[in-house]
């Protein structure tokens, strides 16, 4: 070591004064300090804590139309209907509990990477929160095309 460098001694107590509590959790949930970027960098793929308002509308109106979606599947399938995706067709209507858990779930967790994904650019063309708009959209034609074989179903055989 030469005569001008110095050691910092080391001036943390050791004792962790950071707690993770509930309470910590929602006043940062209330006050959300990171809206953006830090850095430069930041810009295409911002990690925050924070979203507008709109998103949490968009995730609340995915989670709605996917539980609306899935009563109008069991009143199909009490129609005669049979459910087309190969995972959802293991628990209807063996076991309706876990079709409504597993649903809400898969939705939920869906959302949530969307959410995460809400302020990137992806694939450096369109905002993530696009997706969200097209998550809507397909729900929207789903929930409808499910109205209208309520109203028309087909002819028996």
């Amino acid at each position: 070591m030469h005569a001008k460098e110095r050691v910092t001694p080391e001036r943390r107590s050791g004792v962790e004064r950071r707690h993770h509590t509930v309470a910590a959790y929602l006043r940062g949930a209330l006050n959300p300090r990171r809206r953006s970027g830090r850095r430069a960098t930041d810009h295409a793929y911002a990690i925050v804590d924070w979203h507008s308002p709109r998103v949490l509308a968009l995730v609340l109106l995915i989670l709605g139309l996917s539980t609306l979606d899935g009563v109008l599947t069991l009143l199909l399938i009490s129609q005669g209907a049979n459910e087309v995706n190969p995972v959802m067709a293991l628990f209807v209507p063996h076991n309706l509990g876990w079709f409504a858990v597993i649903k809400l779930g898969l939705t939920s967790l869906g959302a949530a990477v969307l959410v995460a994904c809400a302020r990137m650019k992806l694939f450096r063309l369109f905002p993530g929160e696009l997706l969200l708009y097209l998550v809507v959209a397909c729900y929207l034609v789903l929930v409808g095309y499910e109205l209208f074989l309520l109203e028309n179903p087909p002819p028996a055989h």
